[in-house]
Formats: structure tokens, C-alpha cells, sequence
């Protein structure tokens, strides 16, 4: 063993000379590159210098050793074949890694700058995906030649199974391409709130190469095909409105009624009645009209004053009643009071004396209402009317009436919503002085339309 040393200690200390030498040579390299590297970025101020850094400083040093190990093998007494097996191998180790880095780099540089790219955000990992495959494939293709393997049939080879896959993915290909058409033209982003042809409205919430992504009003998530969307007519109202601090939810009403067992036949027992009846008496008796006849404006005198003219004959009390305008009263209380107040002040200056027929005695009937839940939830004013546009009119009524009297708000709920929510005091204000009982109920909410699409132009 030492006698073969002492023969051939020249052939091998040589090669490790040079070997060791590439390393050293290599890490000096390293630091005077990056130092060149480094104060050129800062001069430049490249956010992606560090990416380069962080990449590529462990492979810089790698591809000098085996630089190193070629060198070697060179000066070395290796017969001509093993050098040839030599350098296929270590040409294989640096194309491996130089794949490697610059796919490992691609990858890092394009997420870096896509992501600040708005319109390229939702096909950012499509497009990832296709560097590191085209990059992959190169590296391949590079590899087989090295190893002189024909590539010619390997790149037909590929070009059929492009071909194939197109055939097999010939639903998809024209949703990639539109999908990036739609994300390049700027045609709609994330964000936008768009109505299709077909009906289907809400918020784009994410492009993907296959489909568009849409978060309907109601919440649900509506998938688009994109090359649908590209062929369709869609309405693009643009970028969402101030969102609310809370979310508006619309609820609606169904109405029943219940016989009290309470009936008047003259004034003085009317007024007893309305002293000590509920509350949903006097709502019921006042607002009733409202709903059954919601096509009439203004709106139908209240029961009382109805029966007061047609049973009793008193045309003068009747009128007044009628005359009460029930906007005036923030509460069913205050209309009470008002109400009751007019008859005690006819009958001090004309005491009772009418009395109704057998049989058309004001029955009295108290208003009882269920509140249901509706999917439908507005964010902002944009929202809100398209909602409008939807909800029944039982929500509607529920929203402004019900609001405002009976549950003794003062005000309707949408008011109070513009402004606590929204901050948008003057458009609160402009709801909450609409007196609802001159209306219809289509035609306030077309009214309260107007006014919030008013406001978003």
C-alpha cells in the first residue's frame, strides 16, 4: 500500500491539489461576487437582490467544486473512457442544479412581482406553474442530450401529448384562455360587483384558470365558466362601496290577525276600548289598510274614522279622524293619545248620542306578526339596492312601518342603518323625512331607490 503511494503520490496529490484549490478559488469568488452583487442592488434598490442571494449562494459554490472535480479528473491518470463517464456525470450535476436554482428563483421573483400586479393576482399560480414546467422541461431535454439520447422523438413525443391533452382538456382550454383574457383586458377584477345576462349579480371574489368566482347576494358562491363570461353580457358596477361597520339583514312579515272579543256600538265605548286595548289594536286599526290595499294613495282613512262616518253618521268627527296624519307619531302611544284625545274633545262640546246598529258594532281585532329571516344581506348601498329590487313587499313593510311604530323605533330601519353603519347622515336624513303613507309600497321603494342610487353616483 505505501510502496503504491510512494509511486503514484503524484498523480493523486495533483488532482487534490487543484480540486482544493477550486474550493478555495470558489469561495473567494463567492464573496468578492456578491459583494459586487449586493452594492449594485443597493444602488439600484431591487427589492429581488435578496431572492438572488438567498437562491443561488450555496449552488454558486457547488458548481466551482465541480469545476473543481472536472479540472481534477483532466490532470489526472483516469483512462479517456472514465473521463468521458466523468463528465457526463458531472455535467448532469450542474444542469440538475442549475434547474434547480433557476427554478427555485423563477418561482420566488414571480410570486415577488405578480403579487403587485393586481390585475395578475388570480392566475398567479397558473403562471408559477407553467415557468417551473417550462423550466423542468429544458433542463430535461438538455440532460438527454447530454447523454446522447435523441430528443427529436422526445419532443414529437411531447407535442403529441400537448396535442392529446388539448383534445382531452378541450373544455378547459377555452376557459384558461378566457380567464386570462378577462384577467389581462382588465374586462372585470376581484372586488368588482357584476351583473350577468342570465341573472346571476354579485361580487367577483377570486379568477381561476377554470372559472370566475362570484359571491351572489345571498351569500351563496356562484361559479361562472370563463369562457361563459367572456361570451355573455355583463353589467361591471365596478369596485365595492364603503362597507358597513355591520351587515344590513332584511327580514320580512306575515301578518295574522285575532278577533279581541272588544266591540264599540257608540263614542263613549270607543274611547274606553282605545284607552285599555294593546298597542297592536290601534296598530292594526291604523295600518292595516296599508297592506291590503297597497296600490292606493295617499292611504285610506284609518278604521276609526271609517266606521265613525259610515255607522255613526258623524261626518264632522270622521273627518277629523282621517285627518290625523299618522307620520306625525313616533310611537303607537302618541297615536293613541292623539286619537283619543280628538273624540273626548267632540264629544265635551257634543255628547254622545249615536249609537251603531245591531250588528255594525266596530269590532275591534289585534295585529299579530310573525318576523321571518331572509337570506338576503346588504354590505354597502350597492347591495342594498340591488336587495331592494328583490325582497317582497312584506319585508319592505316590515322595514319602514313596523320599524318605526311598532317597534318604537321612531324611525325606519334603513335610516338607522345609513347612518350608524354607513355614516352617511344626510341620505339617513332623506329616508327618514319620506312619509311612507303617501306612497305605495312599490312606488316608496322605487323612491328609496332613486335616492340611494343617487347617492353611490
Amino acid at each position: 500500500m505505501f510502496d503504491w503511494l510512494n509511486q503514484n503520490w503524484l498523480s493523486i496529490s495533483v488532482p487534490l491539489l487543484v480540486f482544493l484549490a477550486a474550493y478555495v478559488v470558489g469561495l473567494w469568488a463567492r464573496r468578492i461576487a456578491y459583494k459586487a452583487f449586493n452594492r449594485w442592488a443597493a444602488r439600484g434598490r431591487w427589492e429581488g437582490s435578496h431572492l438572488v442571494v438567498q437562491t443561488t449562494r450555496t449552488p454558486f459554490l457547488h458548481w466551482f467544486l465541480i469545476l473543481g472535480t472536472y479540472i481534477a479528473i483532466h490532470v489526472s491518470v483516469l483512462d479517456p473512457s472514465g473521463k468521458i463517464l466523468a463528465d457526463k456525470v458531472l455535467a448532469t450535476l450542474f444542469i440538475i442544479s442549475l434547474t434547480w436554482v433557476a427554478a427555485s428563483l423563477s418561482e420566488k421573483l414571480l410570486r415577488l412581482y405578480v403579487g403587485k400586479v393586481e390585475r395578475l393576482q388570480p392566475s398567479s399560480a397558473l403562471i408559477v406553474n407553467i415557468a417551473r414546467i417550462a423550466i423542468a422541461v429544458v433542463g430535461v431535454l438538455i440532460l438527454l442530450d447530454v447523454w446522447g439520447a435523441p430528443t427529436t422523438p422526445i419532443i414529437l413525443l411531447l407535442a403529441v401529448g400537448i396535442l392529446v391533452a388539448a383534445l382531452a382538456f378541450r373544455d378547459v382550454i377555452p376557459n384558461f384562455f378566457s380567464g386570462f383574457q378577462l384577467v389581462q383586458g382588465e374586462q372585470v377584477r376581484v372586488g368588482d360587483f357584476i351583473k350577468l345576462e342570465s341573472g346571476e349579480e354579485g361580487y367577483i371574489t377570486d379568477v381561476t384558470w377554470r372559472n370566475t368566482q362570484i359571491r351572489g347576494l345571498d351569500g351563496n358562491l356562484i361559479l361562472v365558466p370563463n369562457s361563459r363570461l367572456v361570451q355573455t353580457t355583463v353589467i361591471n358596477y365596478g369596485r365595492p362601496l364603503k362597507k358597513a361597520t355591520e351587515p344590513f339583514r332584511f327580514y320580512a312579515r306575515l301578518h295574522l290577525k285575532e278577533l279581541t272579543g272588544l266591540k264599540a256600538g257608540n263614542l263613549t265605548q270607543l274611547v274606553d276600548i282605545l284607552k285599555e286595548a294593546p298597542d297592536s289594536v290601534i296598530y292594526y286599526h291604523t295600518h292595516h289598510f296599508l297592506e291590503e290595499h297597497q296600490y292606493l294613495t295617499p292611504e285610506p282613512a284609518n278604521d276609526f274614522a271609517l266606521w265613525v262616518s259610515d255607522e255613526l253618521g258623524d261626518e264632522v268627527l270622521g273627518e277629523k279622524l282621517a285627518s290625523i296624519d299618522t307620520f306625525d307619531f313616533p310611537t303607537i302611544g302618541a297615536l293613541r293619545t292623539r286619537i283619543v284625545g280628538v273624540i273626548e274633545d267632540h264629544l265635551s262640546k257634543k255628547p254622545d248620542g249615536r249609537k251603531a246598529m245591531e250588528g255594525r258594532e266596530l269590532h275591534f281585532v289585534r295585529s299579530i306578526s310573525a318576523i321571518l329571516p331572509t337570506p338576503y344581506v346588504a354590505h354597502d348601498l350597492r347591495e342594498f339596492v340591488e336587495v331592494l329590487r328583490k325582497v317582497s313587499i312584506d319585508s319592505l313593510y316590515y322595514h319602514i312601518f313596523e320599524a318605526r311604530l311598532r317597534l318604537q323605533k321612531g324611525v325606519n330601519d334603513f335610516s338607522i342603518w345609513i347612518e350608524d353603519c354607513l355614516g352617511d347622515k344626510d341620505l339617513a336624513d332623506k329616508l327618514a323625512y319620506l312619509d311612507p303613507y303617501n306612497y305605495t309600497l312599490e312606488s316608496l321603494r322605487s323612491t328609496i331607490i332613486q335616492l340611494v342610487e343617487k347617492r353611490i353616483k
